[in-house]
């Protein structure tokens, strides 16, 4: 057994029970404290699986003020896939932001999701490309950005017309190019 006395080197095989301790016990604290609590969808069998989501804060600058949403963030293929199928309500306050990590044409769809949105593609440097408004629920049909953009922001049907957003305007948040 080791002793106490910390000029005394340990043998090294405590050496590596310790460390492997240390890493267990810090995997578990890191996955404690960076998974925020999950978000579950119980509409169907697809959706009954949990999906982490992490919350965030963006700002949408427009001709009326700064509005600002509660976001979720979408920034791999399994949470940008899921998007927010199967939700059929969310506060008027809160979106999605989708972050595909370089600008590109991007193009959404409605399957699997009952809530009408308002689509806001968005450049790397923040900057608003295009707006889809009122989109149909559950549709398959493809709604394609008007011009390349990095993101594309999910809010409920009517917000971008309540708050004045139109090409141009901005997007405030920590990922957008400055």
């Amino acid at each position: 057994m080791p002793t106490t006395d910390p000029t005394t080197p340990l043998h090294p095989a405590w050496r590596k029970i310790g460390r492997a301790r240390l890493g267990l016990a810090g995997a578990a604290l890191f996955l404690a404290l960076a998974s925020p609590a999950p978000a579950a969808f119980a509409q169907d069998a697809a959706a009954a699986v949990e999906v982490p989501t992490r919350s965030d804060t963006a700002v949408l600058v427009t001709s009326t003020g700064a509005h600002r949403f509660s976001i979720e963030i979408a920034d791999d293929p399994v949470e940008r896939a899921r998007g927010l199928m199967f939700r059929e309500e969310m506060a008027r306050d809160h979106g999605m932001l989708f972050d595909f990590g370089r600008e590109d044409d991007q193009a959404f769809w409605m399957k699997n999701t009952p809530l009408s949105l308002d689509m806001i593609f968005i450049g790397a440097d923040g900057t608003v490309v295009s707006i889809a408004p009122d989109t149909t629920p559950f549709s398959t049909e493809s709604v394609p950005s008007e011009g390349p953009a990095r993101f594309v922001l999910e809010v409920n049907a009517g917000v971008a017309a309540d708050i004045g957003l139109a090409p141009g305007d901005r997007l405030l948040h920590r990922r957008v190019e400055r």
